[in-house]
């Protein structure tokens, strides 16, 4: 449903882990940029003066023990009730002066998911080269799964409505929230749209909580994992097809001899063929069976969802 900013009830979510020198200054200025909206800070087990920088610059703080931001986003979904969700993170590095253009879709109901792209053409963003390089590698796959033309995988900077924090779950406990929730939002069929942010430097003593090649990996296997959870028939039957061809070499040099001979002497790869090619054959059938049931619990999840939304629309 279309609104305004003083229509609807608009909240500011800020992940933070030690991030006293940043987190007030955040908080600061979204208040500044969106007046009514209230301010929320769930610290994460923060051992310096977060908790308190937040609390003077005037947010609302709450605590998560679990490590990881991606268990805050979801204690912060399920705790907090509002129309329009903007989350961002609290190290400075996103300008609130993005925050109204991103606001924007949601509010016109144009959008579920507003996603700040730092690597969008129209952004100016300082980024390292391996962190520029781990997003496109993990962005490819994604496009080419889901056969989308998103530029920003990894952004911590995005607004959403009620309806889609209502209506995707999410299990990642760590960096890896982004990506989770951006692959779930495109199976459900909520609307996501692009605008560019630009990514500023950190602010000087503060530092990244990004392990580089433990939540890459991380990063990788959760899109792997959704993949064999909502695309189960590309999953398996690219191992399916992996199988098919890898079994063509034991199979020539099977059939060379047997066109030269009359015998099949090397009997190792004769069952090496056999064994790889039902391998393969049993692959393609198990997705093809899951690609089955999952579109069906897709559908039911539709209808429920359609449901749901004439519930909250009331009668006409």
């Amino acid at each position: 449903m279309k609104g305004s900013l003083s229509e609807k009830r608009v909240v500011v979510l800020v992940p933070c882990f030690n991030e006293e020198k940043t987190v007030g200054e955040v908080v600061r200025q979204f208040r500044e940029r969106i007046p009514t909206a209230e301010v929320f800070v769930c610290d994460n087990n923060s051992t310096d003066r977060t908790v308190e920088v937040a609390r003077a610059a005037g947010a609302t703080v709450m605590s998560e023990p679990r490590q990881g931001k991606g268990y805050v986003v979801q204690t912060m979904f399920r705790r907090i009730d509002a129309d329009v969700y903007l989350m961002v993170d609290g190290d400075g590095t996103y300008p609130a002066r993005f925050a109204p253009e991103l606001l924007e879709p949601v509010l016109a109901d144009e959008a579920d998911m507003v996603v700040g792209s730092r690597l969008h053409a129209g952004s100016s963003s300082e980024f390292r080269s391996l962190n520029r390089f781990g997003n496109t590698l993990f962005l490819g796959l994604l496009n080419a799964i889901f056969g989308v033309q998103l530029t920003d995988l990894l952004s911590g900077y995005r607004v959403f409505s009620r309806r889609l924090v209502r209506g995707i779950a999410l299990f990642g406990g760590g960096f890896e929230t982004e990506a989770e929730m951006t692959i779930r939002a495109l199976e459900r069929g909520f609307r996501i749209v692009e605008r560019p942010v630009d990514l500023v430097p950190r602010a000087a003593g503060s530092h990244s909580k990004i392990r580089i090649v433990q939540d890459g990996l991380l990063i990788l296997r959760t899109i792997l994992t959704l993949l064999r959870d909502y695309r189960p028939l590309t999953f398996f039957g690219s191992f399916a097809v992996a199988f098919a061809l890898g079994s063509l070499l034991p199979a020539g040099w099977v059939l060379a001899e047997y066109l030269k001979t009359g015998q099949i002497l090397r009997l190792p790869s004769a069952i090496l063929t056999v064994g790889m090619v039902l391998v393969g054959l049993i692959l393609f059938v198990v997705g093809l069976i899951l690609h089955i049931v999952t579109r069906r619990f897709s559908e039911v999840l539709v209808q429920i969802q359609r449901i749901t939304d004439d519930m909250g629309r009331g009668p006409s």
